[in-house]
């Protein structure tokens, strides 16, 4: 079993940008993304309760379903889809490598 996992970040159509992590070290996706350079405000600090880091899950293995925090906080959003999740709540480990998500907008 490998200590990193590879996630992709769908930037435009057609073109992913693969970020790789640690999974030893109980990172959060919103984490990963915020150190690769991605503009996430993630004014909560990863509690849920903002949705700045709002993800549509585009490809990969299955997630673990939402807890009811999270699925409270994506229902206020205004722009939610069957893939949206916040990835604060994404933990890195073995079972997402090869996750591809794009970052949802945060306006309508």
């Amino acid at each position: 079993m490998t200590d990193e996992v590879r996630v992709y970040v769908e930037e435009s159509p057609g073109h992913r940008h693969e970020i790789v992590g640690p999974t030893d070290m109980g990172l959060s996706l919103m984490e990963l993304m915020k150190a690769d350079g991605y503009d996430i405000q993630a004014t909560c600090g990863g509690m849920a309760l903002c949705g700045t880091c709002h993800v549509e899950v585009l490809a990969g293995p299955e997630l673990p379903e939402p807890s009811d925090d999270e699925l409270a906080m994506l229902e206020s959003l205004p722009v939610m889809t069957q893939g949206s999740r916040l990835s604060c709540q994404i933990r890195l480990n073995p079972r997402i490598d090869g996750l591809v998500v794009r970052l949802m907008p945060q306006e309508a």
